[in-house]
């Protein structure tokens, strides 16, 4: 498909700096968008010493504004000057398990940060198109065994999981009865894997570092089921589903779970022994042992995509083998900038000129 009606659009980003914002960037910037970017300093680095963003070079090729979402009133004069057309929110505390140690903390930033967010949006006339993006763990979690679908009951038991839920229920709100004229979305995406991230607590992340150190890397729950997917995946629904709410298609301003087909839902044990696999060197890893109480976590979380697959006749270019080539290409070149540029550079190209979209 063509992306041309994104070249010169103006787009608010937050949460640019961490690992799916970088991504993001490099896609928009790909297609000849204006970006701002709204974000604290990156808090993960690489083995090298550098983050992600920082390694490919985003900082100067778009307008770059350091701050907190909790900081209404910073949030909203950056909004205000960059008058975007289309707000992409990302900003978020993104971790389960440090949502345990920090759970007002992921509250403040993960519900009233989309607030603030929202707010923003509320008082600059040139937003048409909002795009919120949440998780698949906004939903209460049944352990059952068929797939989450929208229409399905927001829960969440940690604190993680519940201010991601309250997220919604916060953009539902504004939609229904405050943001008039505006599209607004969300999207509740999956377990997504790309070089590039280093997390903690994140499979891949934990797994590359450990064999980069020559480690065997712990695990806690292998037999833990999630929708994996390559990160430029969900990025190319929301950039199309942002494409439907600017034309207002009936519809288009609602929640989507965004996530891959179901035979992509693999155990946590055999995404490791694929990454083992694919890394070589006798990269290895082993159940975490000991009696230490762990943070309770779904055994089984799958998503039901099927209504966003079938409203942009979207088919995946990568199904999880592929996606796992793809993210072990860039980690294994994390020494080296100018090759993670070119890979990267190459991977969002693939996408770009991928016909995803029927």
């Amino acid at each position: 498909m063509s992306w041309d009606s994104w070249a010169g659009r103006r787009v608010f980003l937050s949460g640019h700096t961490g690992f799916k914002g970088t991504w993001m960037c490099l896609a928009l910037l790909q297609m000849g968008a204006k970006v701002t970017g709204f974000a604290l300093d990156p808090d993960t680095t690489s083995p090298a010493g550098q983050s992600f963003y920082d390694s490919m070079g985003v900082a100067d090729k778009i307008t770059d504004v350091r701050g907190d979402i909790t900081d209404a009133p910073t949030l909203a004069d950056a909004m205000a000057k960059a008058a975007p057309e289309v707000v992409l929110h990302f900003a978020a505390q993104p971790l389960v398990r440090r949502g345990y140690a920090e759970p007002a903390a992921t509250f403040a930033s993960n519900l009233m940060g989309t607030v603030n967010l929202l707010e923003a949006v509320r008082a600059c006339p040139s937003v048409d198109a909002v795009l919120v993006v949440t998780t698949d763990k906004v939903y209460r979690n049944e352990d059952w065994a068929w797939s989450y679908r929208e229409t399905d009951n927001l829960g969440g038991l940690d604190p993680y999981s519940a201010s991601k839920a309250c997220a919604e229920l916060a953009v539902a709100s504004y939609r229904a009865s405050i943001l008039e004229g505006v599209q607004v979305a969300t999207a509740r995406a999956g377990n997504v894997i790309g070089g590039g991230d280093w997390a903690e607590d994140r499979l891949i992340p934990d797994l590359v570092r450990a064999f980069i150190a020559g480690s065997t890397t712990q695990i806690r729950n292998p037999l833990a089921t999630r929708p994996w997917e390559f990160v430029l995946e969900p990025l190319m629904v929301y950039l199309k589903l942002c494409d439907e709410l600017l034309a207002c298609t009936a519809g288009a301003a609602d929640a989507w779970n965004v996530g891959p087909a179901r035979e992509d839902a693999w155990p946590v044990g055999r995404i490791a022994d694929r990454t083992c696999t694919v890394w070589g060197d006798g990269a290895a890893w082993e159940i975490t042992q000991g009696d230490k109480p762990q943070p309770k976590e779904s055994k089984l979380l799958t998503l039901d995509p099927s209504k966003i697959h079938d409203a942009l006749s979207y088919t995946p270019l990568l199904h999880i083998d592929g996606a796992l080539d793809w993210t072990v290409e860039l980690y294994r070149a994390q020494a080296d900038v100018g090759a993670m540029r070119d890979i990267a550079a190459k991977q969002v190209r693939a996408y770009l000129d991928a016909s995803l979209f029927g």
